[in-house]
């Protein structure tokens, strides 16, 4: 499984310390930047380079980061076969609800509202946690068309 990064200024370190654990699990990991922190950067320039790899990809999940993930998910929600959702620290069972219900191939986190602990569980879980198809297939379907 191959998994892209994207980040802006706010999620950086986070981006750095998820890039870390991921290669020691033994992920393809492709990296998209920011490679290095400037506060000036904007999300669009890293989010959606990764994105198009995603949405033109098979067995490829991205994992993206913002302030408040929000704006990172939109950018990446644009992209055609991209599913992205938004995570800052809340429930768990809606990171299980993404794989299951909606086929998320894209985790947009929050690093301002997350620890760097409680981001490595929940990709763990994202990660794991598959698609359950069946009636949920024909609703993503409708979201390419």
């Amino acid at each position: 499984m191959k998994i892209v990064l994207a980040t802006d200024h706010a999620g950086f370190d986070l981006k750095n310390h998820v890039k870390d654990f991921l290669i020691q699990a033994g992920y393809q990991v492709e990296d998209f930047g920011a490679y290095e922190y400037d506060a000036d950067d904007d999300y669009p320039d890293f989010i959606m380079p990764a994105a198009r790899v995603v949405g033109s990809s098979k067995n490829t999940f991205g994992i993206i980061f913002g302030g408040s993930g929000q704006g990172e998910a939109m950018a990446a929600n644009r992209i055609k076969g991209v599913r992205a959702m938004v995570y800052y620290d809340g429930p768990k069972k809606i990171v299980e609800l993404s794989r299951q219900h909606n086929d998320a191939n894209v985790l947009s986190f929050g690093a301002r509202f997350i620890s760097k602990e409680k981001a490595l569980e929940v990709i763990k879980l994202w990660l794991k946690t598959p698609f359950e198809g069946e009636r949920h297939l024909k609703r993503i379907q409708k979201l390419d068309k």
